[in-house]
């Protein structure tokens, strides 16, 4: 029998981005927004056509660098 991921909700709360469901759609605007803002902060290039996956990965990258 499989444990409830309910039941253990922190166990459950890192999943690799390449691993999401719905990782190949386009991202939202709230991560939209958080983006924009830490590549203007990086002074780095924004990219809006990024899917949710690959916004994820890259806000993960920013923040390393910018050490947030």
């Amino acid at each position: 029998m499989t444990d409830n991921p309910k039941s253990h909700p922190q166990g459950n709360a890192e999943k690799s981005p390449e691993d999401w469901v719905t990782g190949d759609e386009p991202m939202t605007g709230a991560r939209a927004s958080y983006l924009k803002t830490l590549s203007e902060e990086a002074g780095e290039e924004f990219d809006d056509g990024l899917t949710k996956a690959e916004a994820s990965e890259r806000i993960n990258a920013l923040q390393e660098k910018s050490r947030r």
